[in-house]
């Protein structure tokens, strides 16, 4: 149990009630990470591994610095907090060195203490620190060989940037052989690394009741994100407060969010990633919407990703009820047949069977569901795949490794992993129904796919929305555990809208205004 660390153990840990994490999940990375590199061919012992860290960077021109969030292969490595580091293992030995800036005298007093290397070897427990101008020097005490990480996220198309310093020439480098093994590596979570997710599902599954018990009709989206209604005193003190990130900051040491905010309600609910600069959660909520609320909370850069769907008003319709039962019964259906060895992409298409069997039943479709899905019918209703790996980042890496390709046909081709499920992955599952009118009028234009349309009732739900039910699964020995914990059945949603009393008062209590 991380919280029970020893009080002499170095730990990230923001107070309160926030979780103590230890230096000691760190070094079980690095010694994972050694062993699984001696064990591949290619790799000799005298090798050192050379990760580079993030660099504190500003907005464009100016020196508006922007929020510093470490880049994650480093991070996963050594739990460094600070820009602009570097960090060595011999891989031979473990041996670990962090490689720190020198610092000028004039940011002591712009920025504050300067502290010696010894802080750092303290706080991080690594047998080693150095200044970053000196990487060349102190890794050339060990080997000539140098591994740095260079490969293609196979979500962003991106490749990383592989470590670079001053001297590197000096060396014989290899970039081809460390990304696919420290990606397996993040792909498995130790039991350090799962207590930390738990934590980050917790106090997000516990904002998101927050949003859920303060949404009325008449407020904005953006006040779901970004204002903390309640209180008269509270909101004149406090206007721009976030009441998702208000909560999970406050509750949770949770200074990023793992991810844009998606607040969508009413047709902005089947805008699949709604949020952003074009669409920044800005519609006012009505009576009747429904609301998709997708949003998590990071700690210490382990991220969570969490959807709510539920009516503005906390009473489902008859429609909004039975496309969200539809949505949870294939929720359920997945969870209960996750287990180790499975095919993530038959789970994608277990997801599309249940919604075109459901769709029947309300009447939106008619005819043979085998039919239905041989003409990928049910990427119209679900366009993008079922979920993701999840970890020290929200779409989190190994989704595609070599050998794995995806599949090119509607939905599964947007599906961010594609191979057998493993013990210790942590993924989302994700499900979702949308009226998207661009998709719905290609398929009726399409006599393969109209055929099966009733358009009439689908008249109905032009304007509807989207129903999304997204929980975070650890998969364990025998199935899953599940570490998102919100209302989730029909009942327990109106139950808890209802029960308007209890809002905010534990949220409050322990503010002084």
């Amino acid at each position: 149990d991380l919280a029970s660390s020893a009080p002499s153990d170095p730990v990230y840990w923001l107070g309160n009630d926030t979780l103590r994490v230890a230096a000691a999940l760190f070094a079980e990375n690095r010694g994972r990470l050694c062993r699984e590199l001696k064990a591949k061919d290619g790799v000799v012992p005298q090798s050192v591994v050379v990760l580079q860290g993030g660099e504190q960077k500003q907005r464009y021109c100016t020196d508006t610095d922007l929020v510093f969030r470490q880049e994650s292969f480093f991070h996963w490595a050594f739990g460094v907090t600070e820009p602009d580091c570097f960090g060595a293992i011999d891989v031979g030995s473990g041996k670990s060195m962090l490689f720190v800036p020198k610092l000028p005298e004039s940011y002591a007093t712009w920025m504050g203490e300067i502290f010696p290397k010894e802080h750092f070897k303290d706080k991080y427990a690594v047998d080693e620190v150095h200044y970053t101008c000196d990487v060349s020097l102190s890794v050339l005490v060990f080997t000539a060989r140098v591994c740095v990480c260079r490969g293609q996220n196979t979500d962003s198309g991106s490749i990383c940037r592989e470590a670079s310093f001053e001297g590197i020439s000096q060396f014989q480098v290899n970039n081809t052989l460390l990304h696919p093994v420290i990606v397996e590596c993040r792909l498995i979570k130790t039991d350090m690394e799962l207590e930390v997710l738990r934590y980050t599902n917790r106090i997000s599954s516990e904002a998101h009741k927050v949003v859920m018990k303060n949404v009325k009709p008449g407020k904005k989206e953006y006040e779901m994100e970004r204002q903390f209604p309640g209180f008269t005193l509270f909101l004149l003190l406090f206007p721009l407060f976030s009441l998702f990130q208000h909560y999970c900051y406050t509750k949770g040491g949770m200074r990023h969010t793992s991810y844009t905010c998606i607040c969508g309600t009413g047709h902005n609910s089947s805008v699949l990633h709604y949020g952003h600069a074009g669409a920044p959660n800005d519609k006012t909520i009505m009576d009747g919407d429904m609301c998709l609320f997708d949003m998590g909370g990071e700690y210490y850069c382990y991220t969570s990703d969490i959807t709510c769907s539920f009516p503005a008003n906390g009473k489902f319709t008859p429609d909004q009820r039975a496309v969200y039962e539809a949505v949870f019964k294939s929720s359920r259906a997945v969870m209960a047949a996750i287990k180790p060895g499975v095919k993530w992409t038959d789970m994608h298409r277990l997801t599309d069977r249940v919604h075109l069997e459901e769709l029947v039943k309300i009447g939106i479709l008619s005819g043979s569901v085998e039919d239905m899905l041989k003409v990928h019918l049910g990427s119209v209703f679900m366009p993008h795949g079922l979920g993701h790996l999840l970890g020290i980042d929200v779409h989190d890496v190994g989704g595609y490794p070599e050998g794995v390709e995806r599949v090119d046909e509607p939905g599964l081709r947007s599906l961010r992993m594609g191979r057998l499920v493993k013990e210790r992955m942590v993924l989302t599952v994700e499900p979702g129904i949308y009226f998207i009118n661009h998709l719905l009028d290609q398929a009726l234009a399409n006599p393969a796919q109209s055929c099966f349309i009733n358009n009439e009732v689908l008249a109905r739900f032009r304007g509807f929305g989207g129903v999304r039910i997204e929980d975070d699964i650890a998969v364990t020995a025998d199935g899953v555990e599940l570490l998102t914990c919100v209302p989730r059945t029909v009942e327990e949603i109106e139950a808890f809208m209802a029960d308007s009393e209890k809002t905010f008062s534990t949220v409050v209590s322990s503010e002084k205004l």
